[in-house]
């Protein structure tokens, strides 16, 4: 396994915990992955690691603001808490690794952060991956996230989910807030990547499950068919008998996908 390093990032808001794998991002353009809504570094597991030796590549994974080992948050989410990822704690991360190319890897919500960073920064990011990732509000996303919020509802659950943000119930209890309440609010209705996408350069590959409890198929199909003045840079990977997190479920087959698109793209 990759050796990995971890850093402390301080920023206006607070301060970010990362980690990176397969030595200094300077030399080589790594990979960043962004978590999902109740994600964290230490929820990717032996992933970034996995990943990292796959691909040759250094492999950089952060908390967000409020999760995991960063700073803890009592402010709700803004509405374009996604679109805002890029010039706030994702743009610190890659300052202080001084890193100016870079392949980003979302999961679910953090595939939206990667899409919109991309729109954001056409001559920096070189390709995105989505996994998982939400492309609109739809029906089964709300659905999903109301059996879920049932679930939390279990004490036993809530501690789980604490162990990987600061071993703090009350931290685990904003970041289920985060994602119920912000995803269930009638001002989020209307959300959709529509308008990242159209601006995207860069290739893209869609990886998604075909019994994703959080979102259908439309949601690839989407993020893969970009605008019509690039035709052939999105890609969609329908994984069979794979839920919402295929890089769990099935991580051989996600970083045989990964490493094979970014040798098509020529980025390995």
């Amino acid at each position: 396994m990759s050796e990995r390093q971890d850093a402390y990032i301080e920023t206006e808001g607070g301060t970010l915990y990362a980690s990176v794998w397969g030595g200094s991002p300077e030399a080589r353009t790594p990979i960043v992955l962004l978590h999902d809504s109740l994600g964290s570094v230490a929820l990717w597991r032996d992933f970034p690691a996995r990943l990292a030796a796959q691909t040759g590549l250094p492999v950089i994974a952060y908390d967000r603001a409020g999760f995991g080992q960063s700073s803890a948050r009592t402010d709700g989410l803004a509405l374009d808490f996604i679109s805002a990822e890029a010039p706030t704690s994702l743009s610190a991360v890659l300052q202080h690794f001084a890193v100016d190319k870079v392949i980003l890897f979302g999961h679910s919500v953090g595939g939206g952060m990667a899409v919109s960073a991309a729109a954001q920064w056409p001559q920096r990011v070189l390709a995105v991956i989505t996994e998982s990732a939400q492309a609109f509000v739809e029906d089964r996303t709300l659905q999903g996230i109301q059996e879920a919020r049932t679930r939390f509802a279990d004490p036993a659950q809530l501690a789980r989910l604490a162990k990987y943000h600061g071993n703090d119930l009350q931290q685990a209890r904003w970041v289920l807030s985060a994602w119920i309440d912000t995803w269930l609010s009638p001002s989020f209705a209307h959300w959709s990547l529509a308008p990242m996408l159209e601006r995207l350069v860069c290739p893209v590959l869609a990886l998604h499950g075909d019994l994703d409890e959080f979102g259908s198929l439309a949601h690839p199909r989407m993020i893969a068919s970009l605008p019509a003045a690039f035709p052939g840079q999105g890609e969609s990977r329908m994984l069979a008998q794979c839920g919402h997190v295929p890089h769990r479920e099935q991580a051989d087959q996600v970083m045989r996908e990964a490493r094979e698109f970014l040798l098509r793209r020529g980025l390995i």
